[in-house]
């Protein structure tokens, strides 16, 4: 088993910043990708971006490329997503998954092994 815990969200301003981070316990961290998911209100949870297992490989959805990064650190167990130039559709419940045996190209919700509790963003106008 596999427990992560995210913590990092809030209310921010369009335009701003916002680093989630997902702390896991359980199985060595280092095994895993780990992937960031969301869900709006009255919709389906997304993909947002994945992180391989060194860290050397990411992969973002088409709607967040260039705004945000993924960046683990297995010392401390944790991945880690920057969002920066925030916008209101950005705005979702924000989860931490842990894939096991799928490469980092894996975006549908069947990747995830495990799954965090997720933390709120919301990006106001």
């Amino acid at each position: 088993q596999v427990q992560l815990v995210e913590s990092g969200g809030g209310l921010v301003q369009a335009g701003g910043s916002l680093r989630l981070s997902c702390v896991a316990s359980g199985h060595p961290f280092s095994r895993y990708t780990m992937g960031w998911f969301r869900q709006a209100p009255g919709k389906e949870r997304e993909f947002v971006a994945a992180i391989g297992w060194s860290g050397g490989s990411t992969y973002f959805a088409d709607s967040v490329k260039g705004r945000f990064t993924i960046s683990r650190d297995n010392a401390k167990n944790t991945v880690y997503l920057q969002m920066n130039s925030l916008k209101p559709e950005d705005t979702a419940v924000y989860y931490c998954a842990a894939y096991f045996l799928q490469p980092v190209g894996c975006s549908g919700d069947g990747c995830a092994a495990y799954w965090g509790q997720g933390t709120q963003v919301t990006v106001s106008s």
